[in-house]
């Protein structure tokens, strides 16, 4: 019985020193077939996404738009252009690009959405 009590101290500790449970942060890109602009972005920032602090921070969800939206997602409005990019904080909308204007404003959007993240600030350290 003691040593049971024990491991449920030293569980608690761990739990205390691990601090709070880190969110989920998603980039979801709403795209279709035949959408020049969701083709430009996937040759120009596709290949590299996954590589820069903005991927690690938010890694990508690809969805097709015509599709009905996954499980436990949450947006302020269906999207209606592709490709939309949200960004969703545990599968909630907490910001949203809508078109792709080119590789420089994209960087410039998505970094005036995702630098005040607290996700941003850990990753980019």
């Amino acid at each position: 019985m003691k040593r049971f009590f024990l491991t449920l101290a030293g569980l608690g500790a761990l739990g205390a020193l691990s601090g709070p449970a880190r969110a989920d942060l998603r980039l979801a890109m709403f795209e279709q077939e035949g959408c020049g602009y969701c083709d430009q972005w996937r040759q120009e920032i596709g290949p590299i996404w996954p590589k820069t602090d903005e991927g690690r921070t938010a890694p990508l969800q690809r969805i097709d738009i015509t599709t009905p939206l996954p499980a436990g997602m949450v947006l302020i409005s269906r999207p209606v252009y592709t490709p939309t990019f949200v960004l969703l904080r545990d599968g909630s909308e907490i910001g949203r690009l809508e078109g792709y204007p080119g590789e420089a404003f994209f960087w410039t959007l998505l970094g005036q959405m995702l630098h005040t993240q607290p996700e941003w600030r850990e990753t980019a350290q």
